[in-house]
């Protein structure tokens, strides 16, 4: 499987990584990449990180299981990520939470994930104050039942990959 991922995206949407962007771009680029090679060492799926504007530093290009790709003006990373979702289709799944990008991909045939779901796989949930033991009871459900869409059970079923391992 291939993750193509809106870098910037993920970035500004977790705080540690964010806190990381705001000591320089190229720390909350390292951040990133750091989690990603982790990521990597547990699954056997393709990383691929795309990021706006040209490559200023940081020598070659990457290799292996986890690439990073930076978009060449005019084109952005979100044009990057939809012609890449386009050219693999239902082997790939697109990490994103702009909702044009998501639609884009779903419509390729490949799974749309937001950076906040993604994160949380990656990384487990965020740590809580809040006491279980104060929610009250669940209630059990009356009515229809209720069964997630289509998109979102195939964006568990690829987030689950990152979460059993």
């Amino acid at each position: 499987m291939q993750w193509l991922i809106d870098g910037y995206n993920v970035i500004r949407r977790d705080a540690d990584l964010h806190g990381h962007e705001a000591e320089s771009l190229e720390a909350g680029r390292t951040a990133l990449l750091a989690l990603l090679a982790r990521l990597a060492g547990r699954v056997s799926d393709n990383f691929t990180v795309v990021f706006d504007g040209a490559r200023r530093s940081g020598g070659a290009p990457s290799a292996g299981r986890v690439q990073v790709m930076f978009s060449r003006p005019p084109e952005t990373a979100d044009d990057a990520l939809r012609r890449l979702a386009t050219t693999l289709r239902e082997g790939a799944v697109v990490v994103s939470s702009d909702h044009a990008v998501q639609n884009s991909a779903r419509r390729a045939g490949a799974v749309a994930v937001s950076a906040e779901a993604f994160v949380e796989a990656a990384i487990g949930p965020a740590e809580s104050d809040d006491d279980p033991e104060d929610d009250p009871p669940a209630r059990p459900r009356s009515g229809p039942s209720r069964r997630p869409s289509r998109e979102a059970r195939d964006a568990a079923r690829v987030l689950r990959r990152l979460r059993e391992r």
